[in-house]
């Protein structure tokens, strides 16, 4: 996958897996309006590039990400109301990121070390899958700076732990440590930081392992599970899985099974 230079984010791209390193330790990963934008761009590419079987987040400098930046450098001086400084930014920077990210068809892996708070936290929980490492802390932050949510948490919250738990997360405020995010169910495991990179590459090889389009289809009707009727449910199941049966990947997972051997996904 190509993508253009990137002043915020460090890329890497190897055997199918897309890293993608929020990269500015000296605020945290703060998310100004350039790695907005960044990002949205990297999910787009890579949205389209077949090459690309998983997509990996992680943050540079011991911390995942502490949010947006509430005084980035990049943003722009007019002399409009702030409510349409702030509503041109919303729509303009993160919504397309946070529809980028969430339309990515391939499965999407969170590496969590220290803290992952505000649009850092819905950041990482919108993935796939969350690793973490014991010092891992989250906070959705907003309330505590007179704001509402963003970057898909009152979306994500509640489906992650339920309207009740998701309502004393986002209406306190509070910072929960990674045991804790276990116990919620925001995160999929947590191991000493030491281990963190074992375990990442233990996942992307189970996922490299699976069809690309099984896992693409798969992971689109999950998430459109808490909109759909049981009949839609059915039906939706129904095309899909009929939809996989015409792929080559179809065709050499049949293969490998009757030639008692592991299927070898392009």
């Amino acid at each position: 996958m190509e993508v253009n230079s990137m002043k915020n984010l460090a890329i890497a791209e190897q055997g199918g897996v897309l890293r993608v390193t929020l990269d500015r330790p000296e605020r945290r990963n703060a998310m100004n309006l350039g790695m907005f934008e960044e990002l949205r761009s990297v999910f787009e590419t890579a949205a389209g590039d077949a090459s690309v079987r998983v997509v990996v987040l992680r943050g540079a400098g011991g911390h995942f990400c502490s949010g947006g930046d509430l005084a980035p450098a990049d943003a722009p001086e007019d002399d409009s109301p702030l409510y349409d400084r702030a509503l041109r930014v919303l729509e303009g920077r993160v919504l397309p990121m946070a529809r980028a990210f969430h339309a990515l068809p391939q499965p999407t892996i969170a590496v969590v070390d220290g803290i992952a708070s505000g649009a850092g936290a819905n950041l990482a929980l919108g993935c796939d899958f969350v690793l973490a490492s014991e010092k891992a802390r989250f906070c959705e932050i907003f309330v505590r700076r007179a704001l509402s949510l963003d970057c898909a948490g009152t979306w994500l919250l509640p489906r992650l732990v339920g309207l009740r738990r998701a309502k004393e997360l986002a209406l306190l405020g509070e910072w929960i440590d990674a045991a804790e995010a276990l116990d919620l169910g925001l995160v999929n495991r947590v191991v000493p930081g030491a281990e963190l990179s074992e375990l990442l590459d233990a996942f992307c090889k189970k996922l490299l392992a699976r069809a690309p389009g099984a896992l693409a289809r798969i992971k689109r009707s999950l998430d459109e599970s808490f909109e759909a009727g049981f009949d839609e449910a059915l039906v939706k199941e129904a095309e899909d899985q009929a939809g996989c049966t015409t792929s080559p990947d179809f065709a050499e997972a049949m293969a490998a099974f009757l030639e008692k051997r592991e299927p070898r996904f392009a």
